[in-house]
């Protein structure tokens, strides 16, 4: 049997007539509109603008924070999400040891947690007593119990003003008062917070008692700014506790209370639980009982200081505590008044109750209204 074999014969010595060329068999210049539409559809040819490789900065001076992974979640503990806790303080010593005591059993991983003070126009043993009780925790023989770190903020604002319970509690002092207080929480707030942190955790230093998984509990809400119900305990003659009523400052507003607005100077800062001004609000403190379900929720327009969850981006957004009349309200009041006003979420929890210190003042602010 004979074999053949096929032999490509090339008559350009070049070998350019061995490639093909796909498309029209006319020059550009010969071609129609729609034949060099056709002819040029295939064409994508890759362009490359201001092309640079990698910079590296070595500079020891320039830094690099990267905010996007940031996130403040209900899956708090496992995405590990960094908390600041910030407390003022004023002369506070006798209460800092339960206070600690209180932090020791939260329940939040401690290593996940910094702690900020700020101790300002003081003249009892603040500075040293809260020195001891850090030095205490942070050197503590179990690695779980200590923070991951703590710092001490020192800032007077002269209000070294000597007043008793009831002064200080009394209507006239509620103005300036709040609005120092506010400036204390902003001060703590701006040197405190750190580009890592998901919470801010505002605890006060007078609690007698709350849950270990406070912060847990809240976080499961996952609410923009968020707040317990807040009483104390105080016991009759009988043993019985009265289980009073301590916040006034966590409110849900009324008609009544936006026309007494409308009639009043818009540096007047208005106090909750005082005969001067009845606005009608409806208090926190009136509506929960800790014995009830303790993940019912209520929208609020204003919120008391003792305890506060804040997702870190809310303070970063510009959200803080007015030190001024903001809408007629100040500091804690004035802040969840301001959250509201930028479309973020001011919750409180009726009956997850945190106790405060019963601080024994006389009746009477009220005249002969109601507290609620």
């Amino acid at each position: 049997m004979q074999s053949y074999h096929r032999e490509t014969v090339r008559t350009d010595p070049t070998g350019a007539d061995s490639f093909y060329c796909y498309g029209s068999n006319k020059s550009p210049m010969e071609m129609t509109i729609n034949e060099m539409v056709e002819w040029s559809a295939h064409a994508q040819t890759p362009v490359l603008f201001n092309r640079h490789e990698p910079y590296e900065v070595n500079s020891t001076s320039i830094t690099d924070l990267d905010l996007n992974p940031i996130k403040s979640t209900s899956k708090a503990v496992l995405n590990r999400e960094r908390v600041l806790i910030l407390t003022p303080l004023r002369d506070a010593a006798p209460y800092l040891a339960k206070y600690f005591d209180l932090l020791y059993k939260l329940s939040y991983p401690h290593e996940l947690i910094d702690l900020a003070f700020l101790v300002g126009d003081c003249k009892d043993d603040t500075l040293a007593n809260l020195a001891s009780e850090l030095d205490r925790i942070q050197n503590h023989v179990e690695e779980k119990v200590r923070f991951r770190s703590a710092t001490v903020i020192q800032k007077n604002f002269g209000a070294d003003i000597e007043m008793t319970v009831a002064e200080r509690h009394s209507f006239a002092a509620q103005g300036p008062r709040r609005k120092a207080i506010a400036r204390a929480r902003n001060y703590l707030l701006y040197s405190a917070l750190k580009a890592d942190h998901s919470w801010v955790y505002w605890r006060d230093v007078d609690i007698t008692d709350c849950p270990e998984r406070i912060l847990e509990d809240f976080m499961a809400h996952d609410k923009d700014i968020l707040v317990p119900n807040i009483w104390f305990h105080r016991y009759n003659q009988d043993g019985h506790d009265i289980e009073g009523r301590f916040d006034y400052n966590s409110w849900i507003e009324s008609d009544k209370g936006r026309r007494l607005r409308a009639t009043l100077p818009t540096d007047t800062v208005l106090a909750e639980g005082y005969k001067e001004y009845d606005t009608g609000r409806t208090y926190m403190v009136s509506m929960g009982d800790w014995r009830n379900n303790k993940d019912d929720e209520v929208e609020l327009d204003g919120i008391g200081g003792v305890n506060i969850l804040v997702k870190a981006d809310v303070h970063r957004s510009g959200i803080n505590f007015p030190a001024y009349a903001f809408e007629n309200q100040a500091e804690t009041e004035g802040f969840a008044r301001m959250a509201k006003r930028a479309g973020y979420q001011v919750v409180g929890l009726p009956n997850y109750v945190v106790w405060h210190i019963d601080t024994d003042e006389k009746p009477g602010n009220l005249g002969d209204r109601k507290a609620f």
